[in-house]
């Protein structure tokens, strides 16, 4: 149903630089891009994209309150992988990966972090038989 998410950035190049490792580690790469404007991310032209912009009215980039957008996976391991490696970057945690709620019983694991830009994101994964 989500076609794409676009996230603003102050700075494109050090914001794709953060996404091309990130998404990377899915197997997600740069599909489409516009020199000092935006680029997107996907597993494949037609799926769901991340992109990061510029904003198109040129005032500064905000994050929205409340706002987040979450990568799927497929499992746990995943969820902390990906994590880890957005901290690595320089990315800043909002929640550790685990279940929530704690006891398991949703099935649902994810991992809350904000990118340099200060956009909240999260991976997750839901676990059958949890």
């Amino acid at each position: 149903m989500i076609g794409y998410v676009t996230l603003g950035t102050a700075n494109l190049a050090k914001s794709s630089a953060f996404y091309d490792v990130l998404l990377g580690t899915i197997g997600a790469g740069r599909f489409m891009e516009e020199p000092d404007y935006f680029i997107a991310w996907a597993k494949a032209p037609g799926e769901a994209s991340i992109a990061v912009s510029v904003p198109f009215n040129k005032e500064p980039a905000s994050v929205g309150n409340g706002t987040m957008v979450a990568v799927a996976l497929d499992t746990p391991e995943q969820v902390d992988s990906f994590y880890a490696k957005a901290l690595e970057l320089g990315g800043t945690c909002e929640g550790k990966p685990g279940f929530r709620p704690e006891d398991a019983s949703s099935g649902f694991y994810a991992g809350y972090f904000r990118d340099l830009d200060g956009n909240k994101l999260n991976a997750f994964c839901i676990v059958a038989d949890s």
